[in-house]
C-alpha cells in the first residue's frame, strides 16, 4: 500500500507542479489562449490558484518524506482534491468535457493519498 501511495503522490506532485508553475509564470494573455476561464478580472485568482497548486504538489511529498509535520501530506492531498471538485463543474459549464477524465483521475488520486496517509498517521 505504501508503494501505491508514493506512486499516487508522485503523480499528483508532478501534474500539479507543472500546472501550477504554468499558471504562475506564464503571461495572462498566453493563459487566456489556452484556458477560457482566465480573464483579466481573474488574474489574482489565477495566480493564487497557481501557487496553491505548487504548494499542494510540494505538500504531498515533502512532509511525509522528511517526517517533518507529516500530517501536512494528507492535508495537502485534501486541498488538491478540493481544486478538482471546483474544476469539474467549471469544465462542465464551459463545455470542456475532454478535461473531465483527467480531473476525475486527479480527484481519485488525491482522495486515495488523503485517506491512505491519514490512516497511516
Amino acid at each position: 500500500m505504501n508503494i501505491a501511495l508514493w506512486i499516487a503522490s508522485g503523480l499528483l506532485a508532478a501534474v500539479f507542479l507543472m500546472a501550477g508553475l504554468g499558471k504562475a509564470l506564464r503571461p495572462i494573455p498566453a493563459l487566456q489562449e489556452q484556458m477560457r476561464w482566465v480573464t483579466p478580472e481573474r488574474v489574482t485568482a489565477v495566480r493564487t490558484l497557481a501557487w496553491l497548486e505548487v504548494l499542494g504538489a510540494v505538500g504531498v511529498i515533502l512532509p511525509w518524506a522528511t517526517g517533518v509535520a507529516p500530517v501536512l501530506t494528507p492535508v495537502a492531498a485534501v486541498g488538491l482534491a478540493i481544486t478538482q471538485v471546483g474544476a469539474i463543474p467549471l469544465h462542465v459549464r464551459l463545455g470542456e468535457g475532454k478535461s473531465l477524465p483527467v480531473n476525475v483521475v486527479l480527484l481519485t488520486l488525491a482522495v486515495f493519498v488523503a485517506v491512505g496517509r491519514f490512516a497511516a498517521l
